[in-house]
């Protein structure tokens, strides 16, 4: 890849999990009386058509890896296991009691911090309760992340008892150096192992999770996990960029130094190659970063056009109302967004006094509504038009303008009423999203929110 184009294009963006995005969300005019009637709306539309997912965030890590910017409580205490899950539980039932009828799972994804800190019979007690208030959809799938170094064969038999099919485990990278610098240190044989008895308990989708532009990573240690990775052929693979964010609290990348990190066109290196090694070995590239095998659900989504973006990444299905429970989830009902409150007790009191636990959210209006499809389609299918339905993208000229220059670079095609990143492009999707941002684009941030598109 030419490098004047990543120099040109490498700038602070998000990863459009949402539209808008969290530093954007105007929560002056949010409250918890709108949160819950759009909630009820989305619920009201899609739970018998769609179904809901459901995301948990289970925040405990017995340490600290130093390249996760996620909400994440440190400890080895696990008398903390139970009382979390009751209150997870009480927030579920407070849900709940907003419909008017059972609620039916399509998607349920337990994410962290690590899940696996949890044993598998206070997991049990988890989705016994969650499952106690709603039904299963016959084509849910249920996934959750995995620890390669502490997720047991008990673990994976007590979701598979419970019909979980997928599993993404952290690898990151092989690399020994690489593991001691981001405080993430788990063999080869770990991974070998936990892929394999996912795999004799009935999981069809396994995925592992790379990272590239690590602390001290280079193009040689990319090629070694990749290498590595084959091996085990796994379903999924989630290959993105490592975002260094050290002005977010708790994390801990404040340790690293700029010439710790690769280059701009040196972390490029590392993706292209991966990549080039990923597709040699038959894996197909799907959205931004991720690449599965033919034979899995998320590639047979993207080729009957289903796939899907949200909090929880790319989906094989798509539903209109996501309930986030635990402390720092998001819910979406596709007409507004609610955050949890980020501070384990602070969650915890609020839901014993019955109270939802959201501290911040945003409605979304006409012109976010129209926005978010085309991000979405952008990063789905790399393609949008300009018309969705009957509604018509008013800033449309200003966005070509803003596009003009990606159009001259080959990074996209436009015609009257379609746009369309092309290969070249792929990389610069997020770019290609930002013009489409009317918030961003209104109220460019003074300070650093994101990290680097590139």
């Amino acid at each position: 890849m030419e490098g004047n184009l990543i120099s040109k294009y490498n700038v602070a963006g998000p990863r459009y999990t949402s539209y808008p995005t969290v530093p954007y969300w105007d929560e002056t005019s949010f409250n918890d009386k709108e949160w819950k009637r759009s909630l009820q709306k989305s619920f009201q539309e899609s739970n018998h058509s769609e179904g809901i997912s459901i995301y948990i965030h289970l925040p405990f890590c017995e340490s600290l890896c130093t390249f996760c910017g996620c909400n994440k409580r440190i400890t080895k205490n696990h008398s903390v296991e139970v009382p979390y899950l009751e209150s997870v539980l009480k927030e579920w039932g407070m849900y709940c009691n907003l419909f008017d009828e059972i609620p039916i799972i399509k998607e349920l994804h337990l994410g962290g911090g690590t899940p696996t800190f949890f044993s598998a019979e206070n997991l049990k007690l988890l989705l016994s309760g969650i499952f106690k208030k709603s039904l299963k959809a016959e084509d849910a799938e249920l996934s959750f992340e995995g620890h390669p170094n502490n997720t047991s064969f008990e673990h994976l038999s007590l979701f598979s008892s419970f019909g979980f099919t997928r599993v993404s485990y952290g690898v990151q990278d092989y690399n020994e150096q690489v593991q001691k610098a981001i405080h993430r240190v788990q063999p080869f044989e770990n991974v070998k192992r936990v892929t394999e008895e996912a795999r004799t308990n009935g999981f069809t989708s396994v995925g592992h999770d790379i990272i590239f532009g690590l602390p001290f990573q280079t193009k040689e240690h990319i090629i070694h996990t990749i290498e590595r990775t084959k091996e085990l052929m796994p379903d999924r693979i989630a290959f993105y960029s490592y975002a260094h964010v050290p002005w977010i609290k708790g994390n801990g990348q404040r340790g690293f130094k700029d010439e710790d990190l690769p280059s701009a066109d040196g972390k490029r290196e590392q993706y292209e190659t991966g990549k080039k090694m990923l597709l040699e070995a038959g894996y197909v590239e799907i959205g931004m970063d991720h690449f599965a095998l033919p034979s899995d659900s998320l590639f047979e989504a993207l080729e009957n056009k289903r796939i899907h973006r949200n909090f929880m990444g790319y989906t094989a299905s798509k539903t209109k109302t996501m309930i986030g429970l635990g402390v720092s989830a998001i819910s979406d009902s596709w007409y507004g967004f609610a955050q949890n409150v980020k501070n384990v007790e602070e969650y915890q009191n609020l839901v014993e006094n019955n109270i939802l636990p959201i501290y911040r959210g945003h409605i979304l209006n006409e012109e976010d509504l129209i926005i978010r499809k085309h991000i979405l389609n952008l990063m789905c299918k790399l393609q949008t038009s300009w018309y969705t339905g009957n509604q018509f993208f008013k800033a449309l000229p200003q966005t070509l303008f803003s596009l003009k220059e990606m159009q001259k670079d080959g990074l996209l095609e436009i015609d009257t009423n379609f746009l369309k990143v092309t290969e070249k492009g792929r990389p610069f999707v997020r770019n290609v999203c930002m013009a489409f941002d009317m918030r961003l684009q209104r109220q460019k941030p003074e300070n650093q929110l994101f990290s680097m598109t590139i």
